[in-house]
């Protein structure tokens, strides 16, 4: 490995770690109905193909938010990747809404840590969940224009969006 390779493998190795805060998806398994697996949702995947979809976006996401966060503790921070890294999170999630539908959850006998309650309280999720595109956006604005304690700022916003959602909607955090 060479000098300029060790950087990414420790980001690699440290974003692994962050990467379970975003949808790793490792709650037990209900047992899985073929027929239940194989019905399409409202969304056109089954529920193993949504699920799969929406910790990939959420692995995305934090990959995005370990890079920013990395890039915000140092002495002089790369701001080309803290701008892309931000830029990322609006893009991996624009399509939110549809990550979530009804039949995705535990009871899909799909491997998820996505609980039952965010079918049971789905306006307070949907609003959650707009919370976070909201401070999303905002972020990759403010990061455009170079700012590191606005970024900062913004960051520490979205970041509050994703805590205030896991609480209440995700198993193991």
């Amino acid at each position: 490995m060479t000098h300029r390779q060790i950087p990414f493998a420790f980001a690699a190795l440290a974003g692994l770690a962050l990467l379970g805060a975003c949808g790793s998806g490792d709650a037990p398994a209900a047992p899985v109905d073929a027929e239940v697996a194989a019905t399409p949702l409202a969304n056109g995947l089954t529920a193993a193909e949504t699920v799969d979809a929406r910790q990939a976006h959420l692995k995305a996401v934090g990959k995005a938010f370990k890079t920013i966060s990395d890039g915000l503790k140092e002495s002089e921070p790369d701001m080309a990747a803290i701008q892309s890294a931000a830029a990322s999170v609006p893009a991996e999630t624009a399509g939110m809404a549809d990550w979530f539908p009804e039949g995705s959850g535990p009871a899909s006998g799909v491997k998820t840590d996505a609980l039952p309650v965010i079918w049971e309280t789905r306006a307070d999720f949907d609003s959650k969940m707009a919370d976070f595109k909201a401070a999303a956006t905002t972020l990759g604005t403010v990061a455009q224009a170079g700012d590191i304690a606005a970024i900062s700022e913004a960051f520490k916003a979205t970041g509050a969006t994703c805590k205030a959602c896991h609480q209440t909607y995700r198993a193991d955090d």
